[in-house]
């Protein structure tokens, strides 16, 4: 079996060259399923791994705009269809200059599983620019959506493809993504989520996947008997995902100590109570600052600026029970694993998108940590977008209550898959490979049922 590992990612690194986040997500999978293909041998017979590992279709396409100066910019946009087996294409678009098409596919390979693990007939899809949000007016941003949009637009659709928000991409760019898709569909259906709670958005949306990551870890203590009560956790990032992390974390009796930006961290011994979350939260998201302001103000808080060519990150070498890493790709190495675990965290529950490095996912295997996966731990996000497709189907909305027991039920649905499904492939406590297999089976069973397609 090992020789088929090899041999796939020998193929995989050949046929998608320089995409080294797409080589890692595909191998991370691999590995987990060795367990079901020997158990399982048709579905190697039937090469499903490797179709699923090619997207089912690759969108590329220009982004011709205007700055509020009439200079004409241009941009890539992309929308990577990878999986339709098991319902409509489903995953955010990302708008940030690191995007490219590597990035794009480990999102999308990734979103496959994950939303198979909700429950929800939603299959995998991402897509996004390499347009960058920041510092623009809300003038460009709205000529740049609705130039994006004009092309996408005939790619998506309720039952087609649906859309969302990721990294740069917020209400304000979904209002205008949306009015440009009204516009030339001439149609008002659930195409996009993540809308405005006037005109189709669910309630809970924006706090779903920060809150998702944190009930994953709640379920996760269960199985040892322990709590979050009194647990002082590391949170890395300080946007959407960071912040209903923290808001969670504070109603479960937690103890927030860090959030950070792509130019520092704040260390705030004391703990980031509401007062403090409330001033990050207005920050962030309405005068768009960086992290450093909050040790302005909060006299308990020290600040440490990101150092260049530095190789492990300081918020990761801190003393902490649990580690919530909410912010970007890869911010977790071998070294900073390490850290956690000699700073006495137990647990690591991943609110970003494979955050960690498979060195680092090694140091926690090795040491016994609870690792909830991205797949599983943040698919509370995609849930709930799952949640307002419904809602827009049936023309109604449900109650913040409503959705929030929603989004709790489907969490704990996703840990018991993850969790038994270890146990019965005889790897128990190993969320990963429960995560990596759980939401495979459900995808290869229903390509092996629909024929070679």
């Amino acid at each position: 079996m090992s020789d088929y590992v090899t041999d796939l990612m020998n193929d995989v690194k050949a046929r998608n060259p320089a995409e080294p986040e797409f080589h890692q997500a595909v191998h991370e999978v691999v590995e987990s399923l060795v367990l079901v293909f020997a158990r399982h041998p048709e579905y190697r017979s039937a090469r499903v791994l490797e179709r699923i590992i090619e997207p089912e279709r690759v969108i590329l396409f220009r982004v011709p705009w205007a700055d509020d100066r009439g200079e004409v910019r241009v941009n890539r946009g992309f929308r990577i269809e990878m999986n339709s087996a098991i319902g409509p294409y489903k995953g955010g678009l990302r708008f940030h200059p690191s995007v490219n098409l590597g990035i794009l596919k480990f999102l999308a390979f990734e979103q496959v599983f994950k939303n198979s693990l909700t429950t929800l007939p939603m299959g995998g899809g991402k897509g996004g620019s390499d347009f960058d949000p920041k510092g623009r007016s809300d003038g460009e941003v709205m000529r740049f959506c609705q130039s994006f949009m004009t092309e996408l637009w005939r790619h998506i659709g309720p039952d087609t493809d649906v859309p969302a928000g990721d990294i740069g991409v917020g209400g304000r760019e979904i209002g205008y993504l949306f009015g440009q898709y009204k516009r030339l569909a001439n149609e008002f259906t659930g195409v996009l989520t993540g809308k405005g709670i006037t005109w189709g958005g669910s309630l809970i949306r924006p706090e779903a996947t920060g809150y998702g990551s944190v009930y994953f870890a709640q379920e996760m203590l269960r199985t040892r008997g322990q709590s979050l009560e009194g647990r002082r956790c590391l949170v890395s990032g300080s946007g959407n995902v960071s912040q209903y992390t923290v808001e969670k974390l504070l109603d479960l009796g937690a103890v927030p100590i860090t959030l950070s930006d792509s130019d520092g961290m704040i260390h705030d011994a004391a703990g980031i109570d509401r007062e403090k979350l409330a001033f990050v939260m207005e920050l962030k998201n309405k005068r768009r600052g960086r992290i450093a302001e909050y040790a302005e103000r909060f006299k308990s808080a020290r600040y440490l600026a990101v150092e260049p060519g530095r190789t492990h990150a300081p918020i990761w070498d801190l003393e902490a029970d649990c580690a919530f890493p909410s912010a970007t790709q890869n911010e977790i190495g071998a070294t900073d694993a390490a850290n956690l675990v000699k700073r006495g965290v137990t647990l690591v529950c991943e609110g970003a998108n494979m955050p960690s490095t498979l060195e680092a996912i090694g140091v926690y295997t090795q040491a016994g940590l609870l690792y909830g996966p991205a797949k599983a731990a943040n698919a509370g996000g995609v849930a709930t977008s799952g949640l307002e497709m419904s809602q827009n189907s049936l023309r109604l909305a449900w109650s913040r209550e409503e959705v929030d027991q929603r989004l709790h039920g489907i969490m704990v649905a996703i840990h018991r898959t993850c969790h038994e499904t270890a146990a019965e492939y005889g790897v128990p406590g190993r969320y990963l490979d429960g995560a990596n297999i759980g939401g495979f089976l459900k995808v290869a069973n229903a390509m092996m049922e629909q024929g070679l397609v």
